[in-house]
């Protein structure tokens, strides 16, 4: 070979180089932005984190997630939503119905994933269970539908019930679901024959005021929005305070509350990645059916049961899947 094309094979080789390292990078992992209505160590994450490896990712190999945590402010969701878009994530997650609304602001066209949110189709959030239009689908969780039965559970409990307290949000902190709880209730408290203490709020600095409130009224049961159980040891010890038992999300149960019916929440935020994988494989969220939880999870605390002198018939204990002793 000459010497020149010898030179000539050497530059050609080097100038390519480049452009053979550039083709050759990782291609751009999918970014999922996830908003959680709650502060840090929510068990969303982890359970979030579990269903996409059942289907196969895995953070940082084969995808990108970016948690953010609204503390349960309805402000800071719709500041959080307006940066993920802004960041261009390609899918939203959004725990609860705040998050859902924020996004929903934020968005038309980033597909978002309900994990799970509160009444979807009295609130507009989707157009139908089977065909939810839009760029939104997800998971419903069906929790103020229960209102019947977990009246039914704390009457059981307390033969002499007369009056039910609610916290629930404002529409300002959760997107209007705090208001169609309270409607479930109070129709399913006029057939129990019960009176209704329902008081909305929109910060947890007014816990105390809300329940001298539901003091006030005659209270001696309050049902506590899900919204609100990260702040269990808070509420379980003002409703010590003004001698009421706590219904709420079954962590509250665990903390000293009285008892619990709710959707089986870890599944359904695990569930929430069967959508993510759907849409990242190309499904259309319109196309994925909206789904709701077919069991219910019923938690009692004997501890509180024995505590205030209460019994428990085997018609109640049939309905309960966990027992706290």
């Amino acid at each position: 070979m000459r010497r020149r094309d010898l030179v000539v094979g050497v530059a050609a080789t080097l100038f390519a180089a480049p452009s053979l390292a550039v083709s050759q990078q990782a291609p751009k992992l999918p970014r999922i932005g996830v908003l959680v209505a709650a502060s840090p160590l929510h068990p969303f994450a982890d359970a979030f984190q579990r269903g996409l490896r059942n289907f196969g990712y895995t953070e940082g190999k084969n995808v990108t997630i970016q948690f953010l945590y609204t503390d349960g402010r309805g402000d800071r969701a719709m500041e959080f939503a307006a940066e993920l878009v802004r960041s261009n994530v390609d899918i939203i997650v959004a725990h609860f119905t705040g998050a859902v609304r924020a996004a929903m602001a934020a968005t038309h066209t980033i597909p978002i994933v309900m994990a799970p949110a509160g009444a979807p189709l009295e609130l507009g959030l989707i157009a139908s269970l089977a065909r939810p239009g839009g760029n939104v689908t997800g998971l419903s969780a069906m929790d103020a539908e229960l209102g019947g039965k977990q009246l039914g559970l704390l009457r059981e409990l307390m033969p002499d019930l007369a009056c039910v307290g609610i916290l629930a949000a404002t529409p300002a902190t959760d997107g209007g679901f705090g208001e169609i709880l309270v409607e479930y209730l109070r129709t399913a408290a006029t057939k129990a024959g019960l009176r209704l203490a329902p008081v909305l709020i929109d910060d947890p600095n007014e816990f105390e005021k809300s329940f001298e409130t539901m003091s006030m009224a005659g209270t001696q049961a309050v049902i506590i929005q899900e919204l609100f159980g990260p702040h269990r040891v808070t509420l379980i010890n003002l409703a010590t305070k003004h001698h009421m038992v706590l219904m709420g999300a079954p962590e509250i149960t665990a903390a000293g509350g009285l008892v619990s019916l709710s959707p089986n929440y870890s599944v359904q935020y695990e569930r929430a990645a069967f959508y993510v994988d759907k849409i990242l494989k190309g499904a259309r969220p319109t196309d994925l059916p909206v789904e709701q939880p077919t069991t219910f999870q019923g938690v009692l605390n004997m501890k509180t049961v024995r505590r205030l002198g209460l019994t428990t018939s085997p018609m109640l204990l049939a309905q309960i899947d966990e027992i706290i002793d």
